[in-house]
């Protein structure tokens, strides 16, 4: 496949940034949530912030992690990243697997659960904090992308 030059990386790198941050951003939204949802003793209040992470889940959670899976496969397959050359690619992908499942599937139905019992279950917490903790290694590893290239065999 054609590689891109330098400027239409940045622009496809700065694209994936966005949709990544957005999809943090989303998952520290779902986590404040559940926390005001949980010490709540006003259960219409209780109901609104399942209601809200649901309709999040069905819209910017979707949304965002299809630009971050779009981009970030642009980026593999036009860079010299490659899909399988670094070890940190092969891990993000990795944990963009756990994201795909925790954050659109997951959330989808863990606050549909919750928004129609109006009481959180341990799946959403133990998916939020999975979700949270997944994003901020995949951060780590795009910045300080441990592990260097493989060893190719010939």
């Amino acid at each position: 496949m054609n590689k891109i030059s330098m400027t239409q990386k940045k622009w496809l790198l700065l694209l994936h940034v966005i949709f990544s941050a957005i999809m943090l951003g989303g998952a520290v939204i779902f986590l404040v949530l559940s926390i005001v949802a949980t010490t709540s003793q006003d259960s219409g209040l209780t109901q609104s912030c399942y209601t809200v992470m649901h309709a999040l889940s069905k819209t910017s959670v979707r949304a965002s992690t299809i630009g971050t899976l779009v981009t970030g496969l642009l980026l593999s397959a036009w860079t010299h990243w490659g899909f399988l050359r670094y070890h940190w690619v092969i891990a993000k992908e990795v944990l963009s697997v756990l994201a795909i499942l925790l954050g659109p599937v997951g959330m989808y139905v863990w606050t549909f659960g919750a928004a129609a019992s109006g009481q959180s279950s341990a799946l959403l917490w133990c998916g939020i904090i999975l979700q949270i903790l997944s994003l901020a290694a995949i951060f780590f590893l795009s910045v300080f992308k441990p592990g260097g290239k493989r060893a190719m065999r010939k």
